[in-house]
């Protein structure tokens, strides 16, 4: 199963790079199709998952022999909070499909190769969540590197999409690169083991020089593709020039690999660094919180504000990581999830305004809801739902994070909380911008800015809004499905690994 999950999205790229250039309808079509499977593939691994709090760590596994000679494995696995990327990952790509599914048209772009590289990032984001191994992990770690270069690259709008295409490849790449360094090191030190079960079974490292030095290597990898502050400075660049569509995967999934890494790889492996760096970890989480959602307030491009909302709420997502405490953990796991869905939701309608009018410039707008009520009413939901208005999945997420947070370090806590405070006034003011006031006289110039959402657009951002308003009224299936893993993971800080659940699962070679 966790197989088919990789193969059919790379299958499903090469099937849809070969047809021919000028049958667009047929690729959008094929793609949406290898999506859509993926999506049933991934619903069917939630219903045949084990929600009970002694299964397994790793389900569903696999392992098939790769390169003999060195010991690799393609071994796959997947826990509750693998579960929860899993099904993000397969919900929110189709949605994105159809978010991008004449955007195309007004360009001299390829659309058989747009799609084709959407279905290759997807098969290389699901393939790191679910990765066993880490070389595996790695392997696909970078690799999503190029589907995403080239998607903002040659995709994207603006003048500087180059620009922020090469920003952002060689970030990544650059913290990929000491990831490697500690990922060989890691690998000489146990003997020649990358296996991620038998990695976590093992002593624990003895020499905490080293073991410092291969949690920097992993987590300064992690913080650049999360983004932590101060390695953040690439997303908003890359958020601003990046089709609104392919944002949302980028900020809505990609973003989360790194803080999934940091879960799934730093603290399991190297529990006593984790703890050693907590606090200076946590101290760049609440200051990003707070530096971005002042910077965000200050953003005249809707697309940047966007991505600038996100580095504060990757700074929520880091203090619950970091807190350790069951509740901030969970609730740092239930962000990761609901923050894809309302920020993915956010970038779509973003995109629709952008494309109505041709620019993403706050100052280009204003009064539009009087002929987009709408979108205008979409907007404003994805808006309160990005600041975690109760009754949206947000909420539960921030509450949990803070709660734990406060029973851990309460003057951290507080100051965080600010952070909620400065994102009522960034939201509210960028609605207020756009959409409400005095109607901008150039938008009675641009026919498309009359055309309210179409039966394709509602019938895109229903599943998410659904899922927003559900997940905010009914968030226990969520808890459900990470509190196992959590506290697996919270064992390697606070309790005896040795109480971890048995491994089980089917070995192929």
């Amino acid at each position: 199963m966790l197989s088919a999950l990789v193969a059919v999205p790379l299958i499903g790229a090469v099937v849809v790079a070969s047809i021919r250039r000028e049958n667009a309808d047929a690729a959008r079509w094929t793609a949406l199709g290898a999506a859509g499977l993926v999506a049933v593939l991934a619903a069917l691994v939630a219903l045949g998952f084990d929600y009970s709090a002694d299964a397994p760590w790793l389900q569903f596994t696999e392992s098939y022999t790769w390169v003999e000679a060195w010991d690799l494995n393609l071994s796959w696995g997947v826990d509750g909070i693998a579960l929860l990327m899993l099904l993000l990952t397969a919900g929110l790509t189709p949605i994105a499909m159809l978010a991008a599914w004449r955007d195309l048209d007004a360009v001299k772009r390829s659309v058989p190769a747009f799609f084709a590289l959407i279905l290759a990032l997807e098969a290389a984001m699901i393939a790191t969540f679910l990765a066993s191994n880490i070389l595996l992990f790695y392997f696909f770690f970078e690799a999503m590197l190029v589907p995403m270069y080239f998607l903002i690259g040659s995709y994207g709008t603006g003048p500087k999409k180059q620009y922020a295409a090469v920003k952002f490849f060689l970030y990544s790449l650059l913290g990929g690169l000491f990831m490697l360094v500690a990922v060989i090191a890691l690998w000489v030190h146990n003997g020649g083991v990358f296996d991620w079960q038998t990695l976590v079974d093992s002593e624990p490292m003895a020499d905490g020089t080293l073991q410092n030095w291969l949690f920097l290597g992993f987590f300064i990898a992690f913080a650049i593709k999360a983004p932590f502050f101060p390695f953040h400075t690439w997303l908003p660049d890359a958020g601003g020039a990046a089709p609104a569509a392919v944002a949302a995967l980028l900020v809505g999934v990609m973003d989360k690999i790194g803080t999934f890494a940091i879960l799934r790889y730093c603290i399991p492996l190297f529990p006593e660094a984790t703890q050693t760096f907590a606090p200076w970890i946590i101290g760049m989480s609440v200051i990003g919180v707070v530096y971005a959602a002042f910077v965000a307030i200050g953003q005249t491009d809707l697309k940047r504000l966007v991505a600038y909302t996100s580095i504060a709420h990757f700074g929520f997502i880091g203090l619950g990581i970091f807190a350790f405490t069951q509740a901030s953990a969970t609730g740092a796991v239930l962000y990761m999830f609901n923050h894809g869905l309302a920020t993915g939701l956010l970038f779509i309608v973003v995109g629709f305004l952008a494309i109505r009018r041709g620019s993403a410039q706050i100052a280009d707008y204003g009064g539009a809801a009087k002929t987009l009520p709408v979108l205008a009413g979409i907007f404003l939901f994805a808006g309160l739902a990005s600041l975690s208005l109760p009754g949206t999945a947000p909420f539960i997420s921030e509450f949990l994070v803070l709660f734990g947070a406060f029973t851990g370090n309460e003057p951290v806590a507080v100051v965080a909380t600010l952070g909620i405070i400065l994102a009522a006034a960034y939201v509210i003011w960028m609605y207020q911008r756009t959409m409400q006031g005095e109607r901008n006289p150039a938008l009675d110039e641009v026919p498309a800015m009359k055309r309210d959402l179409t039966l394709r657009e509602k019938a895109l951002v229903a599943p998410l809004v659904i899922a927003i308003l559900g997940f905010g009224f009914f968030p226990q299936p969520l808890i459900d499905a990470v509190e196992p893993a959590v506290d697996n993971t919270l064992l390697f800080i606070s309790g005896s690994p040795e109480d971890l659940p048995a491994a089980e699962g089917v070995t192929n070679e």
